[in-house]
């Protein structure tokens, strides 16, 4: 016979279980399209290659008629210009002469943006009757036409990264910390080879320093199972949207990836200063495509990282230890008193 309190507690039940999926349905349309529906420059950096105060005053008149979309700076001549694109402290020179006009650009940096760049300058160059051609100083590999191949790559490390840290810290409650962390260390290693494998060997895309990759793959999973390890014992089942959250929501729409900070609203921009998956892509680009550039410091965000998510394990399962050695305290002395009690 059908009774109907039984109705609320199944819907309590239906309650408890939607909300995760909800929250991620939620998360992935505000971070994906609150990310990339209208991608637009601000404050993009370019060079005008010239001397004089013409050159100046194009410049200037460049940067005022973007509307804010636009820096442009005055590079001194080609070769300043080809180096400043390699270095990527520009997105892109324009080159003008009285025979033609030259974009440089970086598609290994970032093919939308080497795109966005030639649609500004093209018009330009089309006004001023000049021939238009693009020099891609760095291009991306002969494997990764799109020059996303890396991203793709963060994808996977995620993804298996935050995977594999609910199965670590579903064991953890079981290891000593000792063996915690060679189980998590050893995991991260595993998902990241995974990773570098596919990417290397499997489809190209990690052409070269492929030990290094590895290795800075490595220290970014290890981030993500010393996180989820550490997050397990305080949120349970939702664990993984939050790590979810971190790791896909938050991670991939800051990374710089598929639009750099230019393009990127202001929220996901200040996230690509500081964010685990940025720092990792950036570092990898840079052994990939620009060999001599400083990787300090994203490094040093990763190091941090896992400083924080290592600090977060100790906290949280010193509190664990703590409150089950009182529960047990507890127990013990319950038992002692019913024996008194009994005698």
């Amino acid at each position: 016979m059908w009774r109907p309190q039984g109705l609320g507690v199944v819907l309590r039940h239906f309650a408890s279980h939607i909300l995760v999926p909800l929250f991620l349905a939620a998360g992935m349309g505000l971070a994906y399209l609150g990310a990339f529906h209208a991608p637009s420059p601000h404050d993009l950096p370019v060079g005008i290659v010239g001397q004089g105060a013409a050159t100046q005053v194009f410049a200037q008149t460049v940067t005022d008629r973007s509307d804010g979309a636009l820096v442009a700076h005055v590079v001194a001549d080609t070769d300043r210009a080809e180096q400043q694109v390699r270095d990527r402290d520009l997105a892109a020179v324009y080159a003008p002469t009285s025979t033609g006009a030259t974009l440089y650009v970086s598609s290994a940096a970032s093919e939308t943006t080497a795109t966005a760049a030639q649609k500004v300058f093209l018009p330009i160059a089309y006004e001023q009757h000049l021939p238009f051609r693009v020099v891609d100083v760095v291009p991306a590999g002969a494997q990764d036409s799109t020059g996303q191949g890396l991203f793709f790559l963060l994808v996977g490390l995620s993804v298996g990264g935050y995977a594999s840290a609910i199965a670590v810290a579903a064991v953890a409650t079981k290891l000593r910390a000792a063996w915690t962390a060679v189980v998590g260390l050893g995991t991260a290693g595993v998902v990241a080879g995974i990773g570098i494998v596919i990417a290397g060997p499997v489809y190209g895309v990690v052409a070269t320093h492929r030990w290094e990759v590895f290795l800075v793959a490595w220290l970014y999973d290890a981030v993500i199972v010393a996180l989820g390890v550490g997050l397990h014992p305080v949120l349970g089942r939702w664990t993984t949207p939050i790590l979810t959250m971190l790791f896909v929501m938050l991670n991939f729409t800051s990374s710089g990836g598929i639009f750099q900070p230019a393009f990127q609203p202001g929220f996901f921009a200040a996230l690509n200063a500081f964010w685990s998956g940025a720092a990792w892509l950036q570092v990898a680009q840079a052994l990939q495509y620009f060999p001599g550039a400083s990787v300090g410091r994203p490094m040093l965000v990763l190091a941090l990282w896992l400083v924080a998510a290592v600090l977060l394990c100790v906290v949280v399962h010193g509190l664990v230890a703590r409150r089950t050695r009182i529960a047990r305290e507890r127990v013990v002395t319950a038992q002692e008193e019913d024996e008194v009690v009994a005698a």
